[in-house]
């Protein structure tokens, strides 16, 4: 990472500190290792997000439905799925350091570094090496690429390396009274198992009819040895997933309208589309027969924030196998029973907000021949961001603050909204810029005379002049959920 993206990575963190939208875990006792806590306005941001989410899958979709499962799930699932015995990470420790690392990340991050040196026919070798290495688990030859580039440890600069060797991600707890008659379970390391365990209660309780899908949002965990880079990776965090059932011979068709649907649904948020790409997986999990990433460009490079998977039947099939209750489908188009086969869309909520505050945090200068200026304004679409409208009166005296506050209780009833009436006018704009909120409303003397108030729009700057009786519907309108969701019908 360079300097410059390094700094810009760095103003990130400090201003979703600074203005209440991530926390460090247990800051106060020093913090807690890749885990973090939503403010005030990170979690408005959050739900609205959930929300975008949950109305562009299930209020758009007929054929969608919703559920929330459980965290803790009986043990045999994680045995179906694979999760005991495969969900692992290949890591590496610096003798000297005493850190732990993923051994693919090392060989990426040299990878990275070989592109920025311009070193790409180097880059695109090491690649291939490690795509090798990781299609055959290959955990001596990956640690031969590591000594073969002279891959060193960030902390101590050694080569001094242990063996590569598989580490499982779940965390496990007892579930019981007593230590000793406790049953081991997991706390879920993805949601798509509550969704695939439930398919026959959805399908029969719904009348669910092939292609269908299954929504959902919840916690997963998942225990991180090397938890970087802010919320992007961290042991505790929020999926939202759908997994789409449909009849077989038909999920690759499926697939490719997901891809195309998921990333028309990032966009909508008004991203510039040259920071995203597609990142078709080399190595395909073992339940897939095609497996593609949706990449953004965030400072430290383009990294997954959502996945399409299609993942055959392996996960029903598996359920039918451990269960020994039936997980077919009778579809009455073609008379026939079958288990059905399944296209997941799997979309990290963390990551997402972190995508949407790096897209929208903006530096502008805003000098003129007179003065030096600038501001630092989140530029939010208007229907997620945290705060829909402040309310300033233009003084502390004349009536203005009743009449503000008066015009606030009408509007909170709609709107998430905030008042202030401290310091000038100008510095309240900047606070507001810096937390997204996309529009100012000022009650000045005229307000009292005429009943009409001042709109400043955050991105132009620019201010117009509405009677009070309009605000609900203009305010309304402006940050209306059908400016996003009408581009994705």
């Amino acid at each position: 990472m360079s300097k410059q993206t390094d700094d810009l990575f760095k103003n990130i963190v400090s201003h979703a500190k600074e203005y209440g939208f991530v926390f460090q875990s247990s800051e106060i006792y020093d913090g807690l290792s890749a885990v973090y806590d939503y403010g005030q306005l990170g979690s408005e941001l959050k739900n609205n997000l959930k929300t975008y989410w949950w109305k562009s899958m299930v209020q758009l979709n007929e054929n969608i439905v919703g559920i929330d499962s459980a965290i803790f799930m009986h043990p045999t699932i994680w045995k179906a799925s694979g999760h005991v015995d495969g969900f692992n990470d290949p890591m590496i420790d610096n003798k000297d350091s005493k850190k732990r690392y993923r051994a693919d990340q090392l060989i990426e991050d040299k990878i990275d570094r070989y592109e920025k040196d311009g070193k790409s026919d180097k880059a695109a070798q090491l690649q291939k090496d490690l795509d090798d290495a990781l299609n055959a688990d290959d955990l001596v030859r990956l640690k031969t690429i590591i000594e073969e580039h002279n891959i060193v440890c960030p902390i101590s600069g050694t080569k001094n390396w242990t063996d590569v060797r598989q580490f499982n991600l779940m965390f496990a707890t007892q579930m019981g009274a007593m230590a000793d008659g406790a049953e081991q379970v997991y706390l879920r390391p993805e949601t798509a198992q509550g969704i695939f365990v439930n398919f026959l209660n959805v399908q029969k309780t719904g009348r669910m009819k092939v292609p269908f899908g299954i929504a959902q949002i919840g916690k997963a965990f998942r225990n991180e040895v090397i938890a970087r880079q802010f919320i992007m990776r961290m042991r505790e965090f929020e999926q939202m997933e759908l997994q789409f059932f449909v009849r077989p011979g038909t999920e690759l068709e499926w697939y490719e309208k997901w891809k195309e649907t998921r990333l028309k649904w990032h966009l909508a948020l008004g991203s510039d589309p040259a920071k995203y790409r597609y990142h078709d997986h080399v190595k395909l999990a073992h339940y897939a027969n095609a497996a593609v990433d949706i990449e953004y460009d965030f400072p430290f490079g383009f990294k997954e924030v959502e996945g399409i998977h299609s993942r055959t039947d392996f996960d029903l099939k598996q359920h039918q196998e451990f269960s020994k209750k039936k997980m077919q489908y009778f579809d009455p188009e073609i008379n026939q029973n079958y288990i059905p086969y399944v296209v997941e869309t799997s979309v990290g909520l963390d990551r997402l907000f972190l995508t949407v505050f790096a897209n929208s945090l903006v530096h502008e200068d805003l000098s003129t021949e007179e003065k030096q200026d600038s501001r630092v304004v989140l530029k939010f679409h208007p229907a997620i961001a945290p705060v829909k409208a402040a309310i300033f009166p233009l003084t502390k005296k004349d009536g203005l603050p009743e009449k503000a506050r008066e015009i606030m209780n009408r509007l909170k009833l709609d709107f998430n909204m905030q008042y202030d009436e401290k310091d000038a006018i100008g510095k309240r704009y900047r606070r507001q810029d810096a937390i997204g909120t996309p529009y100012c409303i000022t009650v000045d003397h005229q307000t009292l005379e005429d009943n009409t108030v001042t709109i400043r729009h955050r991105d132009t700057m620019e201010q117009e002049r509405v009677a009070i009786d309009q605000l609900r519907n203009i305010i309304g309108d402006l940050v209306s959920w059908n400016h996003l969701l009408d581009q994705l019908l």
